[in-house]
C-alpha cells in the first residue's frame, strides 16, 4: 500500500512540475560549455531529455533526485558514472536485485522501458552529462546494441 502511495504521489509531482521545459534545462554553467563544444552530444541530450521527461522524471523526478530508499537518484551519481554497461543494461532489460548508489543502498525493480537503442543512448548522454554527472565519451546506439541480457 505505501508503494502504491508513492508512485500516485510521484505522479501527481511530476504531471504537475512547475519547471519550464526549454531543452537542456538540467545543466549546470560549466556543463554546458562542454556540451557547446560537441554538437553530437548536445543532439543526442536533447532527444534524451524528452525521453527522460517521457519515461524516467516520474520515478527520478525532474531534478534526479530519485526518492531516498525507494528510486536511486542520478544527481553525482557514482554508480552511473562507474558501471556505464550495467546502467545501459538496466535502461535496456530493466533493474532487479541490490545496487548501492551514493553510498545508499536501493533495492527495488526498475522494468523495461520498451525503448530502442538509440533512445537509450540519448536518454544515457542526458544523464551521464546533468545534475553534475559528466561523460567525456559519448554512449552511442552501436554500444547500446552490444549491451546483451
Amino acid at each position: 500500500m505505501r508503494t502504491i502511495i508513492i508512485i500516485v504521489l510521484l505522479l501527481f509531482m511530476s504531471c504537475n512540475s512547475s519547471e519550464k521545459k526549454q531543452g537542456l534545462t538540467s545543466l549546470s554553467i560549466s556543463e554546458e560549455k562542454i556540451v557547446a563544444q560537441n554538437p553530437e552530444l548536445k543532439e543526442s541530450m536533447t532527444r534524451g531529455e524528452m525521453v527522460y521527461s517521457n519515461f524516467c522524471i516520474t520515478c527520478h523526478l525532474p531534478n534526479g533526485e530519485g526518492v531516498a530508499k525507494v528510486f536511486p537518484p542520478l544527481v553525482k551519481s557514482d554508480y552511473l558514472l562507474n558501471n556505464r554497461a550495467a546502467s545501459i543494461k538496466a535502461i535496456k532489460y530493466g533493474q532487479s536485485g541490490e545496487i548501492t548508489v551514493n553510498g545508499q543502498k536501493y533495492n527495488n525493480v526498475m522494468s523495461s522501458l520498451g525503448l530502442e537503442d538509440d533512445e537509450i543512448a540519448d536518454v544515457m548522454n542526458y544523464i551521464t552529462n546533468s545534475w553534475g554527472n559528466s561523460n567525456n565519451k559519448l554512449i552511442t546506439e552501436s554500444e547500446v546494441s552490444k549491451i546483451e541480457p
